[in-house]
């Protein structure tokens, strides 16, 4: 599988969850976007994107259990986070409930809408190990009656532990608290079923783990929001009775949320046509398998060093998947990701929780046995 990659050969590349890693055939597409575009920028942009972007939506749509209407591209997952968190509805007093697993960029993301309004952001300490019902029971518990949105990864960056959101978005609904599911590091990862999982709102990069080119993500909003929902830039889609201008469906699209959420301005829109061969890359490689080898990769190497520190996994074998953080006697984390690049050529994420540090060991198709014998060897970890 490696060659498929561009990756350093020179690398023991074990870090894929921080910006993924495209193959050369999605590239190659990407690129052919490209150049049909500036064959006849006028055509591409105003009259054929929009037929182009909607079947890769619906293709996209198709993989996500979901209904391209429902969808838009965006360039990341924390773009998607910003959208909600600034469209969302909130007075001085309101909540917006989440846990203090969450990735920094949204957690400020959420933490600064909040303060603009007055509202309160409230992040709940999660134990570790890790277990999902406990975590379902700290989440019921705190909510309150000015609670009004509950946030959560469903592969969470840091630890990265897979979390009950469907579960989750259940009983939120049943409470009527709306939910924002941030799944940056979900599809392709995990199987994604968005009608199962029920979210008001569902972000998701596809530039990781679908190995789809950097800058591809969606927004998902179930159709009782879209009317909420405000683009990160205001554009033609936002002039008064544009849904009226003749070439408004050709150009904008047919939606009033296609034609807000969209149409931004001039851009690139390769990277986001390029996902349906990142997905056909993976069709053709049979990837529920390259998932599973990944998994029991990514196992060998966790149960192998837990057993040499002796420190206690912080999840179940079920609650990850291709990506594992394991913990280590160390105290600085930088320290430790520059001297395994520096000595072993080997690039890994290194993080820090309650300050535990973590080795998060990122498996992908293109890994082997050897890369994580690299690992397991490396001087840095003996």
């Amino acid at each position: 599988m490696r060659h498929h990659f561009l990756l350093d050969p020179n690398v023991v590349f074990l870090n894929h969850g921080s910006f993924g890693a495209c193959p050369q055939v999605v590239m190659d597409a990407q690129q052919a976007w490209r150049l049909e575009m500036e064959r006849n920028p006028v055509e591409f942009l105003s009259r054929r994107a929009v037929n182009l972007l909607y079947r890769a939506r619906s293709t996209l749509a198709d993989a996500l259990g979901a209904c391209a209407d429902d969808l838009t591209f965006i360039t990341n997952a924390t773009t998607g986070v910003n959208m909600v968190a600034q469209s969302l509805a909130l007075e001085p007093g309101d909540e917006v409930l989440t846990t203090d697993l969450e990735y920094g960029a949204c957690d400020a993301t959420f933490a600064r809408a909040c303060a603009q309004r007055g509202a309160i952001y409230r992040r709940i300490p999660i134990s570790l190990p890790y277990r999902q019902a406990q975590l379902i029971e700290q989440l019921m518990a705190a909510i309150t009656p000015r609670t009004r949105m509950i946030f959560l990864s469903q592969i969470t960056s840091t630890t990265a532990l897979i979390l009950p959101v469907a579960e989750i978005c259940a009983a939120a609904r049943a409470r009527g608290i709306l939910t924002l599911i941030d799944g940056a590091h979900a599809p392709g990862q995990i199987a994604v079923d968005l009608a199962t999982i029920g979210a008001d709102f569902y972000t998701g990069n596809c530039h990781k783990w679908q190995c789809a080119p950097k800058g591809s993500a969606f927004l998902h909003s179930r159709p009782e929001h879209h009317a909420s929902l405000d683009a990160t830039v205001i554009s033609w889609g936002y002039v008064d009775g544009i849904a009226e201008h003749p070439e408004a469906k050709v150009f904008l699209g047919s939606t009033e949320f296609e034609r807000r959420m969209q149409w931004q301005g001039t851009r690139d829109y390769s990277a986001w046509l390029a996902v349906e061969a990142a997905l056909q890359f993976q069709a053709d490689h049979a990837w529920e398998k390259v998932r599973a080898n990944c998994h029991a990769l990514a196992r060998h190497a966790h149960d192998t060093l837990t057993q040499r520190t002796g420190l206690p996994p912080i999840a179940n074998d079920t609650d990850w998947a291709q990506m594992v953080c394991i913990p280590v006697p160390h105290t600085d984390a930088l320290r430790l990701r520059q001297r395994l690049f520096e000595e072993s050529g080997i690039e890994i994420a290194v993080t820090t929780h309650r300050d535990q540090v973590f080795v998060r060991l990122s498996v992908q198709g293109y890994n082997t046995e050897a890369d994580i014998e690299r690992l397991l060897s490396a001087p840095a970890l003996a």
